[in-house]
């Protein structure tokens, strides 16, 4: 179900509130630049700053928008079992296909607690789930052989993980441990090209909601094998990458998106803020290095 270039989409906002008709001509352009998948309402999406009925109406818009083109996978992950299971059956109510989910962070809980509550939402919903392991912001790591308990116990409803650990051989453990056709993607994207080499599919993409079109041509040369091209566009690629996490995010692709589609709202929400001084020379070196500006 997924594979290739999916960008983490960022939320527009102006004056305080969700741009709806920025947010469709931005998944029109994704779309259109072959962007493999959409992903609404994750970090990079400030999902942390939205109420509920806002988050889901993101998602709804989004899933409208692509209208069956390419698949939604819509943030839905909490600390609070409850509300996870919550957040998957809102998700399904507004069209997406899949859902994202992060293990439970803050509370800290152990390894039988992680797998105890995907298996409460495993029980209660219908949509197929992709973890999200990015102990950096949730400090919650889910180990290779936790994620292929939950795998094993419920081989149809986890499809897959976004993998921002950093840790580049729990690919071949985790598909030791969860199978060869559990999808694996990778969620940094300087690492992609090493991630893909070591059985990944795919990057849920942070670049990729500025370079699009190059992201999902640097995922296609690599799927047919064109290593050398998929090389020549990683190298391309990579100050871009490197420059999205110059400043607190999504502050510094917020501000590359105003340089590439003009008139693009930069504002973030609190306590977000726009990227500093240093990070904008970054991003526009970056840019003219891969020939975007």
């Amino acid at each position: 179900m997924f594979s290739g270039s999916i960008p983490a989409l960022v939320t527009p906002f102006r004056s305080g509130s969700f741009a709806e008709e920025d947010y469709r001509t931005l998944v029109e352009w994704q779309i259109a630049e072959g962007s493999a998948g959409l992903v609404p309402c994750g970090t990079t999406g400030e999902a942390a700053t939205m109420p509920k009925d806002e988050h889901f109406e993101v998602v709804r818009v989004c899933a409208d928008q692509a209208k069956g083109r390419v698949p939604v996978l819509a943030g839905a992950g909490s600390n609070d079992t409850l509300v996870a299971i919550e957040n998957v059956k809102a998700a399904q109510q507004a069209g997406a296909d899949a859902v994202l989910m992060v293990p439970p962070y803050y509370n800290r809980p152990s390894q039988e607690g992680i797998f105890r509550h995907f298996e409460a939402v495993a029980a209660k919903t219908d949509l197929p789930i992709v973890l999200y392991n990015v102990p950096g912001r949730t400090v919650t790591d889910i180990q290779p052989a936790t994620m292929a308990r939950i795998v094993q116990a419920f081989p149809d409803k986890f499809i897959g993980v976004k993998d921002a650990t950093g840790a580049l051989a729990r690919v071949t453990e985790q598909r030791a441990g969860c199978g060869r056709d559990f999808i694996q993607l990778s969620g940094n994207d300087e690492t992609a090209l090493a991630f893909n080499a070591m059985g990944g599919t795919g990057c849920i993409s942070v670049t990729a909601n500025v370079a699009p079109r190059l992201c999902a041509a640097f995922q296609s040369a690599w799927a047919a094998g064109d290593n050398a091209r998929a090389l020549e566009l990683h190298d391309r690629l990579y100050p871009l990458h490197i420059a999205m996490f110059t400043d607190a995010s999504p502050g510094p692709v917020k501000y590359a998106l105003t340089r590439v589609r003009p008139g693009f709202p930069e504002e973030l929400r609190l306590p977000m803020t726009p990227a500093g001084e240093a990070s904008r020379r970054a991003v526009d070196a970056a840019l003219a290095h891969a020939g975007l500006i």
